[in-house]
């Protein structure tokens, strides 16, 4: 059996928007999967692929959520994306938008102590998926939506031996604190930009100045364009399933 085909999880209906409420998050398979956790480190989520195999090498998901959520997102993506494919965690964004913050949820603020932070986070929730999964190490890509995706574009142009790509779902290239100084070591790492073509977010003119400074860059970038505006939708997880699928199995992927 090929671990790694793609695949499609049934229980949303096709076409519909993840945001902000998906009812699939609630059903049993998808709640047995994920575990929610503050104990070892920040708040975070961390899935468990269905019939976990302990002696293969999963490739890992670091997921950044987008604005106004927090780490449980990651229930709302996986059955999206693929209920067995991969290992995936998500820690909490760096700032409370709200004094109620559960309520008002967080988001990932793109300069200071706040990306100091961030990337601290990831690296724990790195770790923490390392040691209780079989987590092959050249397989780790962070991804992320809105400021979520910007800042696993950021963390991941600035620590490029330890990712293996980054995807980004409608958020653009971060601005400030030099984020392409490793320019030269990023070169070779796949990067997926994805945006809806009526997205006030990341719009087409800020998507046209980030693929110019990225080619410019000799930065390897794929982008996907969808017929929606900020919405994350089953359409671009599927994409994002059969991008990582190419950067993991390039050789099956051409075959298909």
């Amino acid at each position: 059996m090929n671990r790694l085909s793609a695949e499609t999880t049934t229980g949303l209906i096709s076409g519909s928007i993840l945001e902000p409420n998906v009812l699939a998050a609630s059903t049993p398979s998808v709640a047995a999967a994920v575990s929610t956790d503050s104990g070892e480190l920040c708040r975070h989520s961390l899935f468990a692929p269905l019939h976990y195999e302990r002696n293969y090498g999963y490739p890992l998901i670091v997921w950044l959520h987008g604005p106004g959520n927090d780490e449980r997102q990651l229930r709302r993506i996986m059955p999206q994306l693929s209920m067995r494919n991969y290992v995936a965690v998500a820690p909490r964004g760096t700032l409370a938008l709200d004094a109620d913050a559960d309520a008002a949820g967080f988001r990932w603020q793109q300069h200071g102590d706040h990306v100091y932070l961030a990337e601290k986070r990831v690296f724990d929730c790195v770790d923490l998926a390392r040691r209780k999964f079989h987590v092959k190490p050249d397989r780790v890509f962070l991804a992320g939506a809105g400021c979520g995706g910007t800042m696993a574009l950021r963390i991941a142009l600035a620590n490029p031996n330890a990712f293996a790509g980054a995807l980004s779902l409608g958020g653009g290239l971060p601005r400030g604190m030099a984020p392409l100084a490793r320019v030269n070591e990023a070169r070779g790492k796949p990067l997926l930009l994805m945006s809806g073509i009526t997205s006030e977010r990341y719009s087409q003119t800020h998507v046209n100045e980030d693929l110019r400074l990225l080619h410019s860059a000799g930065i390897t970038v794929t982008l996907r364009l969808y017929p929606h505006g900020d919405e994350l939708s089953p359409m671009m997880l599927g994409d994002v399933d059969r991008w990582l699928m190419q950067q993991i199995c390039p050789e099956t992927s051409a075959a298909d």
